[in-house]
């Protein structure tokens, strides 16, 4: 009795063992080998929106953080100084086409006569004369679409579909050109990028289904994976006038892996989740062969 005892404890103790050795490598393969990661982020492409003209600020109908729509107008510089500005290249390009008329008139006179009642030099100076009045009429003709294009920009409005954020502009301040005064997150460019371990790329494949957690929220996003990162920085290598590589010397025992990212579109995304760049969120890659599990 007391070696059957012995033997069960003995066989207990072996299954116990082998139990948690299974356990213990299958957590080993599934943290350091399984294609998922919680260093994730929602991103988006930011436009820096900025007047293309200066001026004063007429009307800015926008509010922060509200959805606009492409074209939507999100401020307005007041117009007068680009409408005078257009009133004096549009009689300035009259003056010009004017002038223009009369020199070619007058060449196409000089050619009419015959060698011996005008001079050949006569005839040059005539052709050089509407030749000059026609390079000052297309200068002027550009001035006056200069002109015209400068008072249409005087609207600004929205280059793609997002939310207005970090607005701070108001009727009355004064924008300078190319001064950015407020952010445009494009809601259209919308996606997750994981940053996964080098280890871990020989199992990622472009088409890969994606299963996204957003941190603080439960629900699953179906996506796939859409590229994957084709460099990386390389923080052991420092820029050198020369043209050979300056390459910083390392005495570290321990290689740790570099992080690449891969870039996830999103195909589903369950309704009234808060999409915002930046968000924290977990991406699993699961197996191309069952993406039907992934939606699941």
């Amino acid at each position: 009795m007391t070696t059957f005892a012995t033997l069960a404890r003995f066989g207990v103790t072996a299954t116990a063992t082998l139990a948690a050795a299974a356990v213990g490598w299958e957590l080993w393969a599934y943290y350091m080998e399984s294609p998922w990661t919680r260093d994730g982020r929602v991103r988006a492409d930011v436009v820096a929106v900025a007047a293309d003209v200066s001026g004063l600020v007429s009307e800015a109908p926008v509010r922060d953080n509200q959805p606009v729509r492409k074209g939507q107008l999100l401020f307005r510089i007041d117009p007068e100084r680009a409408m005078l500005a257009l009133r004096q290249a549009e009689a300035a390009l009259a003056g010009k086409e004017a002038a223009r008329d009369e020199a070619r008139l007058e060449a196409q006179r000089y050619l009419s006569l015959s060698v011996t009642a005008v001079s050949q030099e006569k005839r040059e100076q005539a052709q050089s004369a509407y030749a000059e009045a026609e390079a000052a009429y297309q200068q002027a003709l550009a001035d006056r679409d200069l002109a015209r294009l400068n008072l249409a920009r005087t609207q600004v409005t929205a280059t793609a579909n997002g939310v207005v954020s970090n607005l701070s502009l108001r009727p009355g301040d004064y924008v300078n050109a190319g001064q950015g005064v407020m952010a445009l997150i494009d809601v259209d460019s919308l996606r997750v990028e994981g940053y996964f371990e080098e280890t871990k790329l020989a199992r990622i494949h472009v088409g890969d289904p994606v299963v996204v957690r957003l941190m603080g929220d439960s629900r699953r996003i179906a996506g796939h994976v859409e590229s994957v990162a084709g460099g990386i920085v390389d923080r052991e290598r420092l820029d050198a006038p020369g043209v050979l590589a300056n390459v910083n010397p390392t005495f570290s025992w321990v290689r740790l892996a570099q992080r690449v990212p891969v870039r996830v579109a999103l195909d589903s995304t369950p309704p009234g989740m808060a999409l915002i760049a930046g968000r924290t969120a977990t991406v699993t890659i699961e197996p191309a062969a069952a993406p039907q599990a992934a939606e699941r």
